[in-house]
């Protein structure tokens, strides 16, 4: 019934843009901007990989309050399948601050419900209505974390595919990846966090081994485009030239690019370039989700 299932966290995103820093001792500074959006990597990635056109469902936990609702409906109206979300009425949506200024950002998020998933809430009659299994926010979703790979197992086990989307680590310890990296026929970090995962400095060697571990890696690049490793084989790609934005949930739309081409049997410098269209496309709209394109849109800038 569905091209991929999405386990992820759930929360939306408050937008603040301008050239500001904030101060203690009660200093108030004027933004720009003020935009409160579909947030969680997780969920912005469902986002874009439906409106690319893939079937996307999509479980995790929220709480029956504003910021659960808003999320719903959002993402419904973006036609993600949202029945299988979990709604706590006791509990509370987490959410994220975020104060853009142009290619940086800084974050606030409080946790709330977003690592309140564990892999016993997601049932073989669920992973049996997908062909495919993607993760993200490895290092918030802390209750989900010690199940992924037992999940992943399961996933392999009823013929879906897999990949994850790590994400930051806010400890900047980047450990648990020995056991999961094998079980993960995708693999989509961006550059640092390629870097601080394979501990190495140079990003070329941070494709070879993170690719000797996986079966398939796609690093993200940011205006320097992106790199992809399968087997002995390396790709590399440009990003296109936008009008930015803001640069929040590039990177999901980027694995939503790549994984349309991937589960569509593409070449993998296709799916790449797909994705680093996708990805730069994205930052011409404030939030993660309103500048996400359409397969036709994309594939204006996709030349054979």
């Amino acid at each position: 019934m569905f091209d991929i299932l999405v386990a992820g966290e759930i929360n939306p995103d408050l937008i603040l843009s301008g050239n500001v820093i904030p101060e203690f001792g009660q200093a108030e500074k004027l933004v720009d901007n003020a935009t409160l959006a579909v947030g969680s990597s997780s969920a912005i990635f469902a986002c874009g990989a439906a409106r690319l056109g893939l079937k996307v469902v999509f479980i995790g936990v929220c709480g029956d309050d504003v910021f659960g609702r808003f999320m719903l409906d959002e993402m419904t109206k973006r036609n993600v399948d949202v029945s299988n979300v979990i709604v706590r009425a006791d509990g509370q949506t987490g959410f994220s601050v975020i104060l853009n200024r142009g290619t940086d950002r800084a974050i606030l998020t409080h946790p709330g419900l977003i690592a309140a998933l564990h892999e016993s809430d997601i049932p073989d009659s669920l992973l049996s209505k997908a062909r495919h299994f993607h993760s993200a926010s490895y290092f918030l979703q802390t209750a989900l974390q010690p199940g992924l790979s037992k999940l992943f197992s399961r996933a392999h086990s009823m013929g879906l595919t897999t990949s994850l989307d790590t994400n930051w680590d806010p400890s900047n310890e980047w450990h648990g990846f020995d056991e999961l990296l094998p079980l993960v026929d995708v693999f989509l970090p961006n550059e640092n966090e390629a870097k601080a995962i394979a501990r190495t400095e140079n990003v070329n060697s941070a494709l070879v081994k993170l690719a000797s571990k996986s079966h398939m890696v796609a690093i993200k690049r940011g205006a320097e485009g992106a790199s992809a490793r399968l087997q002995n084989t390396s790709v590399s790609v440009p990003s296109i030239p936008v009008k930015l934005v803001d640069t929040v949930g590039a990177g999901d739309t980027f694995d939503a690019g790549f994984l349309f081409g991937y589960l569509n049997n593409w070449e993998m410098k296709k799916s790449l370039r797909l994705a680093a269209v996708c990805g730069a496309l994205s930052t011409q709209s404030a939030g993660g989700t309103n500048g996400q394109p359409t397969i036709d849109e994309a594939m204006e800038f996709i030349s054979e």
